[in-house]
């Protein structure tokens, strides 16, 4: 990430499962999108306090809307750099990404992201969870339904190559 990017939209509660063939399982996190990169943060250094409210924010508002280019208090630039130094994160350009596409389900809605990165082909299903059940371990019992369109849009139109 670079020191002049700017935070565009920043989701919380973000379910990812990889679309492996016997993958199992998933991980939460906060997806990111600034001016150059789509980063999935799910090792952050934000506090507990923040994000239970920031998630229960975000909630209502998209019952409110259900417009995915938004962003949160208390969390910027500063923040998601701090993160960022992190090898567990991912941070993708935009370039890496060779599929973006979203899809409506029954239960909510999903991001479907395919990319390459260090000669490595990965794929990846977003979602935005509602509820979550802690036991036997942390999984989305519920998700929203939400309007991916703009995001998707924001990455594509400043790609230099799209398939």
């Amino acid at each position: 990430m670079e020191s002049s990017e700017k935070i565009q939209a920043h989701l919380v509660s973000i379910w990812r499962e990889s679309k492996k063939f016997f993958s199992i399982g998933g991980k939460e996190g906060m997806l990111i999108l600034t001016d150059k990169h789509l980063m999935f943060v799910h090792k952050t250094e934000a506090k507990m306090k923040w994000w239970q409210a920031i998630t229960q924010r975000q909630v209502v508002n998209f019952i409110k809307s259900k417009n995915t280019m938004i962003r949160h208090d208390g969390y910027d630039e500063e923040e998601l750099m701090d993160d960022v130094k992190d090898e567990r994160n991912m941070e993708l350009a935009f370039d890496d990404i060779s599929s973006i596409e979203f899809e409506e389900k029954s239960w909510g809605s999903v991001l479907q992201l395919e990319y390459e990165k260090n000669d490595k082909k990965e794929k990846f299903q977003y979602s935005i969870a509602q509820d979550w059940v802690k036991y036997p371990a942390k999984e989305p019992t519920k998700y929203m339904k939400v309007d991916w369109s703009p995001f998707v849009q924001y990455i594509k139109d400043r790609q230099k190559f799209t398939k």
